[in-house]
């Protein structure tokens, strides 16, 4: 029905079961990842589940490759990319060699970054092999519970994902494998979300996150494609300062 879909795509429900916990007073969604919860918290002690900050769901001693170890606490103060992914997947890999490029330029700029790697790898020796070609930090493989509270929070669907962080632990991005893999240069570091993006093949997957207004011009013609930029522009970002006043995914 049409009931259906549109909350399927209010909520944007991309498998199945899903399930989603929202505050009633507002309709604000509390957790995506409802089944992750019911999983590590069967007693509901947690209970709301409501989003907890980065800081505190990531507190906790975390691993360099060369077996060293810091506290959490070492990455306030930089931008930091929570990284999701595993050595079985290929796309992962593929992804972790041009990260490792782009983590490099951005230090070198003198950028504060850091990237947290969150391992989905099926045993503590593949997370070590795949973990030994990273330059950055990892929660340990072991601590089962604190990669699983990262992965609710974000409400995680798939991998790879990279989720960019302000020096606040706000989100930035959830789209930051589409803007790695777009941004090799990494100029638009720390890739706050465009208005208006020309359409690729890497970022086409923000088709299925929402509405979306696509309008073809004649590629031939860059003045086209200038002009339609300037038309949707301000449209784009009237939207999102509506859904920004509402404290709402746009």
């Amino acid at each position: 029905s049409l009931l259906q879909l549109k909350l399927w795509n209010k909520y944007r429900v991309s498998n199945i079961p899903s399930l989603i916990f929202i505050d009633a007073s507002t309709g604000k969604v509390v957790c995506r990842n409802g089944l992750l919860v019911i999983r590590d918290d069967p007693e509901g002690l947690e209970f709301p589940w409501g989003p907890k900050p980065f800081s505190e769901v990531v507190a906790g001693p975390l691993l360099r490759n060369n077996g060293q170890t810091i506290d959490s606490s070492a990455l306030e103060g930089s931008h930091v990319g929570v990284y999701f992914s595993a050595h079985w997947c290929p796309p992962c890999r593929s992804l972790t060699r041009v990260l490792v490029e782009s983590y490099r330029k951005i230090k070198e700029a003198g950028q504060k970054f850091e990237i947290l790697f969150v391992s989905a790898d099926r045993s503590e020796d593949s997370f070590k092999q795949y973990f030994s070609e990273m330059p950055w930090v990892a929660v340990p493989y072991a601590d089962e519970g604190r990669r699983s509270r990262l992965n609710r929070l974000y409400g995680i669907q798939g991998i790879p994902t990279l989720i960019v962080l302000d020096p606040k632990g706000e989100v930035i991005t959830r789209q930051g494998r589409v803007e790695v893999l777009n941004d090799i240069e990494c100029h638009e570091f720390p890739w706050h979300p465009k208005p208006v993006l020309e359409l690729t093949d890497s970022n086409a997957v923000q088709l299925n996150e929402g509405p979306c207004l696509v309008l073809f011009v004649d590629s031939e013609d860059d003045g086209e494609s200038e002009a339609a930029k300037q038309l949707i522009q301000p449209i784009a970002e009237k939207i999102i300062a509506k859904y920004k006043a509402k404290d709402e995914e746009a």
